[in-house]
């Protein structure tokens, strides 16, 4: 092949020539092909040939001399512009029919910046031709003298490296292309809306993947399946069912029989006969996905990174890191960081909550290499049941939208599911295939005796402590925060864990590894300890909670089988008095009162005995169906949401008011211990931008709001620190509360630090 005349960047500090970057680009390329197997597209290999092109050609724009510059740190005249504008019009020049050269087109203008901010950069620095008597053309960058500057004969000679030919001519101004798109953007009413999105995806995909020193995008296979045939006991009915099953499923089993073992049964039925796709688990609240996480980790982990768990900020932090085209690495440490941070978005399955999905529905920033991820890929949805009406609603407009239109399969599954919400879930998904543990499996799950206490559960310390020192293994939940922490420091016990939302993800992680530890005797916590942590306790002692709440805690008692068998039932305690806080946790009282009356019929009728098999007609009992208010809530959420996507959702198009209506149902606010604060000026000055979000604690909205007001309270404070790849400084607003903080109790929210305190760690 003919020697390229000299070395052109693609990005510096180090240098990776424009060559180099390409090639990397089409490594990620020839590994996601084998990765998607399944994508809806009605001519794959055509599909493919279009994303090939759109990697060699979407960085052409960086040979303008003077964007080399830029690179080089030499005086340059680059004035901001975009590379990918000067990137698009070569595509004019190549033998292919007009519909791709547009998608092309449209896929490389748009693969870093929404098209909004290009419209307007376009009519900001370039004279348009738009009206041609105004002087505010006057100033402006003539187009065809900075075309002049870019380098056609590298372009030329790099083009042919990969078969491409081309005689550039004058270059035109992508303003066209821009504009009319903004008038007539692609969404779902357009047939090809399938294709450009996932083009666009898988550009950015490649794109960022190689810029961070990803070049292999895993893949599952049989050997990551084996731990599910190890074992010397038959697998249940429910999971052998599962494995056999192809299509999507509705699992219903009882807690503690093995559904995470079902799904994943059913997940490799569906690789071996409908190819590979990404698998998203998903779980109801981040505090399990860590858990979650690290079981299948353990279980599945073979020579590459195979499961992955994706965190609130960490996808975010990858597309404003490439979204800035000067971005460079200049040291080590940086780069390891960042090749870690995006390792977690590309394993084969990935432990979720349902919010990083459907952030790409809502249109956020980078959503089209969200839903690419998601194309032909499997979505297991562990304890379905656990969402709010407004969240339900979401997740009804998601599995709509991918079992239609990305050809994704689903796996619903649940221990204690009502039947109205299941029917709003069947409906969704379309058809399916339900499948429910047999009888025998609920006959030998007698696990749990329930005895229903008066009062409340603070004034039964001594009740509690007893059993402690009868050498039981015990758990506590409480509804609150504050609750949990008094009962905490009040029972007696050198081997206990508190856990709770309250602490930091640092501080939360390295409780969750403890607990694996079978000297841990006693565990105080709250809502957090109700999905997916696989931990088996001898009694538990609960405030009351609606029916579905107290059944998930109550799994964590007796879960374990020895020798094949359970222990005789153990205790659950459930006090019948609530604390006057808890009508803000629980609001529906009524669910309460109704919880209360069937665990009372249970007590009475079964000796207090749990009969499994009994369970769904309490369930429907509790929850016969929405409250007019939840229903209310219900649908309005999806009507608005499914009539959004439907209408509005297309590639390169980010609307900032879908995105602050995404932002608005989180009640939480990220604020900072005071006592973190010197640790996370460390880690910010060290350029470690998620350890320092770590650190960070969440509290309601409304606590903020009130806190905010106070001089005592919260304050607002800007970090300033250099960014180390760039060589200048940059600031970060973020929120400090005056509150004690340590790693046992987390928060507490009602004892101010002292100003000696304050003072040490805030200077």
């Amino acid at each position: 092949m003919t020697e390229l005349p000299q070395e052109v960047l693609a990005k510096s500090e180090p240098p990776v020539s424009l060559k180099q970057h390409i090639d990397e680009c089409l490594q990620v390329y020839e590994s996601l092909r084998k990765a998607f197997e399944r994508l809806p597209v009605n001519d794959s290999d055509h599909f493919w040939k279009l994303v090939r092109l759109g990697i060699i050609f979407h960085d052409l724009g960086k040979t303008h001399t003077e964007f080399q510059k830029v690179l080089i740190k030499k005086k340059d005249q680059w004035y901001h512009q975009r590379h990918e504008l000067f990137s698009t019009p070569f595509i004019d020049y190549l033998n292919i029919p007009e519909k791709d050269k547009l998608q092309l087109k449209l896929i490389i203008v748009g693969h870093h910046k929404d098209f909004h901010e290009l419209f307007n950069h376009i009519q900001r620095d370039y004279k348009t031709g738009d009206d041609p008597f105004s002087f505010e053309e006057d100033g402006k960058l003539e187009w065809n003298e900075e075309t002049e500057k870019l380098n056609y004969n590298f372009v030329q000679l790099l083009l042919k490296e990969y078969g491409v030919l081309l005689n550039p001519e004058q270059l035109s101004l992508p303003f066209g292309i821009v504009k009319d798109y903004l008038r007539s953007p692609v969404n779902l009413s357009k047939t090809d809306f399938q294709e450009l999105l996932l083009a666009a995806g898988a550009l950015k995909q490649c794109d960022h993947a190689a810029s961070a020193g990803i070049f292999k995008i895993n893949r599952l296979n049989d050997r990551h399946f084996d731990f599910l045939y190890k074992s010397s006991l038959s697998p249940y009915y429910h999971q052998k069912k599962a494995s056999e099953t192809e299509g999507n499923i509705v699992l219903t089993a009882p807690t503690g029989s093995g559904k995470t073992e079902a799904s994943l049964m059913w997940l490799h039925r569906q690789m071996k006969t409908k190819g590979q796709g990404r698998t998203f688990y998903i779980l109801p609240f981040t505090a399990s996905i860590n858990a979650m996480f690290e079981r299948l980790d353990k279980k599945m982990h073979g020579d590459n990174e195979i499961v992955g768990v994706i965190h609130g900020k960490l996808s975010e932090y990858i597309e404003s890191r490439f979204g800035d085209e000067s971005y460079s690495i200049k040291n080590e440490c940086l780069k390891h960081e960042l090749k870690e941070s995006f390792r977690a978005l590309t394993p084969p399955l990935k432990v979720t909550t349902p919010f990083q999905l459907l952030k790409s529905i809502f249109g956020i920033k980078g959503f089209e290499k969200g839903l690419f991820e998601m194309a032909g890929g499997y979505f297991i949805f562990d304890e379905i049941h656990a969402y709010d009406p407004e969240v339900t609603a979401q997740i009804k407009v998601l599995i709509e939208f991918v079992t239609r239109y990305l050809n994704v399969h689903v796996c619903l599954m649940t221990a204690t599911l009502p039947t109205f919400l299941k029917n709003e879930f069947e409906k969704a998904i379309g058809s399916f295939s339900e499948i429910n543990a047999d009888e025998a499996l609920y006959q030998s799950f007698v696990r749990h005796h329930i005895k229903v206490m008066d009062g409340l559960l603070s004034n039964h310390i001594s009740t509690i402590q007893q059993r402690l020192d009868a050498g039981d293994k015990v758990l506590v939940v409480c509804n609150t925060v504050k609750q949990a922490q008094e009962i905490y420091e009040a029972l007696l016990t050198s081997h206990k864990v508190l856990l709770h939302s309250a602490f930091n993800g640092i501080d939360r992680n390295k409780k969750e590894a403890t607990l694996k530890s079978d000297e841990v005797k006693l565990l105080v916590g709250t809502q957090a300890i109700e999905v997916s942590l696989d931990i088996d306790y001898d009694v538990i002692f609960t405030e009351p909670a609606p029916f579905d709440a107290l059944l998930q805690r109550f799994g964590r008692i007796n879960r374990h089988r020895i020798d094949g068998k359970y222990r005789p039932p153990c205790d659950c305690i459930v006090f019948s008095e609530r604390n006057k806080v808890d009508k803000f946790i629980y609001k529906n009282e009524e669910v309460i009162i109704r919880t209360l009356e069937a665990l009372k019929e249970i007590e009475s009728k079964n000796g207090g005995v749990v009969i499994e098999n009994e369970l769904q007609r309490f369930i429907d009992q509790v929850y016969p169906d929405w409250s007019a208010k939840d229903k209310e809530d219900f649908d309005r959420v999806y009507s608005n949401l499914k009539a959004d996507v439907w209408e509005h959702l297309a590639p390169f198009i980010y609307d900032s008011h879908r995105e602050e209506e995404f932002e608005k149902q989180f009640d939480g606010v990220k604020v900072l211990p005071a006592v973190l604060n010197k640790e996370y000026q460390i880690l910010l000055e060290a350029n470690h931008f998620i350890k320092a979000e770590a650190l960070k604690v969440s509290i309601s909205k409304q606590r903020f709001a009130s806190m905010i007001t106070h001089d005592d309270g919260i304050h607002r404070d800007i970090s300033a620190f250099q960014l180390i790849q760039k060589n200048i400084i940059k600031e970060i607003p973020y929120y400090i509360i005056n509150r004690a903080y340590d790693d046992e109790l987390g928060l507490q929210i009602d004892t101010t630090l002292s100003r000696n305190d304050y003072d040490n760690n805030i200077l």
